[in-house]
Order: C-alpha cells, then sequence, then structure tokens
C-alpha cells in the first residue's frame, strides 16, 4: 500500500480488487460493474448544488446523514464515470464524516486505475471526491 493515511476497510477491498487487475481492459470492465450497481437517482437531485464542477460528463452526487452515517447517492451520463461514482459510493457509504474526511484520494493510484483513465477522467475523479467531502463538510454545520 502507498496510501499515506489508512483507509476504510470497503474501500480498502476495492483497491485491491482493482489492484489484482493488470489488464486495462479488465480494468474498464470493473468499473462497468460499479456503475451498473448505481442507483437511479431522482431526477429533483440533478440540480446546480450537487453538480460536480470540472468534470466533462454530468455529474451528480449528494450525501446525507443517518444516524452518524453518511449515505451518499450519486449519477453520471457517462458510464465509467458513472463506475468511478459506484467505486466511491461503496467504499464510503455506511461512514462517519470523520472517517470520510480522512480519506486521502491518492488510494486511486493503489488500484491501478489513475494509469488506465484519461487525464480528464482521473481529474474528474478527484472532482467527484472533493464534491463527496464537501458534502461532508455542509452535513456537519
Amino acid at each position: 500500500m502507498t496510501a499515506s493515511t489508512p483507509i476504510p476497510a470497503a474501500l480498502e477491498k476495492i483497491v485491491q480488487r482493482f489492484a489484482r487487475v493488470a489488464d486495462p481492459k479488465r480494468k474498464y470492465e470493473q468499473l462497468i460493474y460499479y456503475a451498473k450497481k448505481v442507483e437511479a437517482m431522482p431526477e429533483g437531485d440533478k440540480i446546480e448544488s450537487n453538480k460536480v464542477m470540472g468534470c466533462v460528463s454530468q455529474v451528480f452526487i449528494t450525501a446525507t446523514l443517518e444516524d452518524g452515517k453518511v449515505q451518499f447517492a450519486g449519477d453520471s451520463d457517462a458510464q465509467l464515470v458513472k463506475g468511478l461514482v459506484g467505486l466511491l459510493l461503496e467504499g464510503l457509504n455506511g461512514l462517519t464524516p470523520g472517517e470520510i474526511l480522512m480519506v486521502q484520494p491518492d488510494f486511486i493510484k493503489d488500484t491501478g486505475l489513475d494509469v488506465s483513465l484519461t487525464p480528464s477522467r482521473a481529474n474528474g475523479f478527484y472532482n467527484i471526491f472533493k464534491l463527496m467531502q464537501q458534502k461532508v463538510l455542509n452535513l456537519q454545520e
């Protein structure tokens, strides 16, 4: 592991799943798998305040606090980006705000996805992650 900070168990499992796959095409197939797991987002949530800025595709993220745990929802009009959203949803849902805020986005390097993704998609990933953390900060206020 090269991540400088410990990452939550669910995210660690996803990172290891991707790290075991050498073939970039198979990594994309795994992203499509995560995209298919993303539940449909209500159209009413697809508003400017939930939109990820700096993404080529349309990406939306919402966050709610339930019993001290964060529940994210998200969607994208691009399959691979939706896969990145799905990966983050699976890895971060059900954690406390503090746990989420401690996660550093450098875990993406450990998946090997940063090499497979185009620069705009990799940048999009960081923007999605940053918005998720910003939503958590907003929940705490």
